[in-house]
């Protein structure tokens, strides 16, 4: 069992490529971390760094307290499930799972006892005779699991596992590996781009974005308190519906008007922003944020005093059988060209909404739906950062990263800035050059013309 630490890791490539930046975590004894983000986010990169299969190009990491930045792979007693099962195809299902305790010169008994008790547990017995290219994919990836278990190791290390995997399966793996996990009660990292896998398996889990960590929270905080607008639309499905809009009204009554909608929020909500003066009645924009699960449609809700209730048109209605998603259409400024016609964009629908599996709704409808605004979000338009704080005691956490992310802003934008004026000088350097070039051209072509001229003119005389 094992705790692990990175300190302020990198991983920058010879090209130049900077794949993570400055990850920090400090991952405790029989936790289940969950690495999830976007294809190329740097999240299997930092995997293989704590593996040792990358070399870290800064930072410090610790395994119970040891550094490890220099030791092989063999040497940090952790075990890898790569994502392509990686099994010797003519080694047989006891085979393929003793063959590291093989290397490692271990007695035969006590290998024999490991593998027929890792076997027991991911139900392999009646397999271990047969090769992998007699399984199922699921079997397949059970013994690539029974292969890491045999190990005994301090840290498991999972590379998307089940992405090879049908839905039914995948689901049926993950519920093994959340049990696999509480009986051998030691610490698993876990890589995937897939949501409902890190919801539903880690204990906590790292949200990451072009390689630097966005946040690190367990499941529902991250659902509730999404601290930025990539984690808010990241996690759920649907993904949460944004839209543009201002904060107007007074101290104590917020309104939040997006299109030709507004919505009150309520006093608990416009208590926890940050900065309320920077926003209210000004031109600085906001982005509104709701889950396609906090709009309902249900009579109870429209009719309810105090929940603000906006008018829609619904475009499409997919029935699911457990839910239906509609998408729909919001009150807004209609945008049309010279020629009369609207853009397609303009036609877009802007809101899904998850409603009951019984309603009638269908497409072309408008109707009144209510928004949950106790669930609802709020990120500054130019930062992304959320503006609503989850507590009291949250608010100067929210205002050091509005602050670090406009700093961030500001310096790319100093940089850009620099740039561009470097190319206009460039481009001013060239201009001069040629259009010194082309003076000399001219002025020796008219010399070469008066030249001739002056010949012409002798010639003549000569006659």
């Amino acid at each position: 069992m094992s705790s692990l630490n990175l300190k302020n890791v990198y991983k920058v490539y010879p090209s130049g490529v900077v794949a993570v930046t400055d990850f920090t975590l400090d991952i405790e004894d029989k936790e289940f971390i969950v690495f999830v983000g976007p294809s190329g986010c740097g999240k299997s990169t930092t995997l293989r760094m704590i593996a040792g299969l990358e070399e870290i190009s800064a930072g410090e990491l610790y395994i119970d307290g040891t550094y490890v930045n220099n030791r092989a792979p063999k040497d940090r007693d952790i075990a890898m499930v790569f994502q392509n099962y990686a099994l010797y195809p003519h080694m047989t299902v006891y085979d393929n799972m003793a063959f590291g305790l093989k290397l490692r010169k271990m007695p035969k008994a006590q290998i024999d006892q490991r593998v027929k008790e890792a076997a027991r547990i991911l139900g392999l017995e009646m397999y271990l005779s047969r090769k992998p290219k007699a399984l199922s994919g699921g079997q397949r990836q059970r013994v690539a699991l029974g292969r890491a278990i045999v190990r005994e190791p301090k840290v498991f290390l999972l590379d998307e596992p089940l992405s090879n995997l049908d839905a039914k399966l995948r689901s049926q793996m993950r519920t093994e590996i959340t049990k696999l996990h509480n009986r051998l009660a030691t610490t698993f990292i876990y890589v995937t781009h897939d949501q409902v896998e890190a919801m539903t398996m880690g204990t906590r889990i790292v949200v990451m974005k072009d390689g630097f960590m966005q946040q690190v929270d367990t499941p529902i905080n991250l659902y509730d308190y999404p601290v930025n607008q990539f984690v808010a639309g990241f996690i759920g499905t649907p993904q949460m519906n944004f839209f543009t809009g201002k904060l107007t009204g007074t101290k104590d009554q917020v309104y939040v008007e997006f299109g030709l909608n507004k919505v009150a929020l309520s006093k608990e909500k416009i208590d926890l922003i940050v900065n309320l003066d920077k926003y209210l009645n000004t031109d600085k924009e906001i982005v509104f944020g709701v889950r396609p699960e906090d709009i309902h449609e249900e009579e109870n809700w429209v009719k309810e005093s105090g929940k603000p209730v906006i008018e829609i048109t619904v475009d499409v209605a997919e029935q699911l059988g457990a839910e239906t998603l509609i998408y729909c259409s919001t009150a807004k400024e209609e945008v049309v060209s010279e020629d009369g016609f609207k853009s397609i964009d303009d036609e877009t629908s802007d809101l899904i909404a998850k409603i009951d599996s019984r309603s009638q709704t269908k497409r072309g409808d408008k109707i009144k739906v209510a928004l949950d605004i106790d669930h609802c979000h709020i990120f500054d338009k130019e930062t992304e950062i959320t503006i609503v704080a989850r507590n009291e005691e949250n608010k100067a956490q929210i205002e050091e990263l509005q602050a670090k992310r406009e700093a961030e802003e500001a310096e790319k934008a100093a940089i850009a800035a620099a740039k561009l004026a470097e190319e206009e000088a460039k481009a001013a350097a060239i201009a001069e050059k040629q259009r010194i070039k082309l003076e000399k051209k001219l002025a020796r072509q008219n010399a070469k013309n008066a030249s001739a001229v002056e010949e012409v003119s002798e010639e003549k005389t000569e006659e």
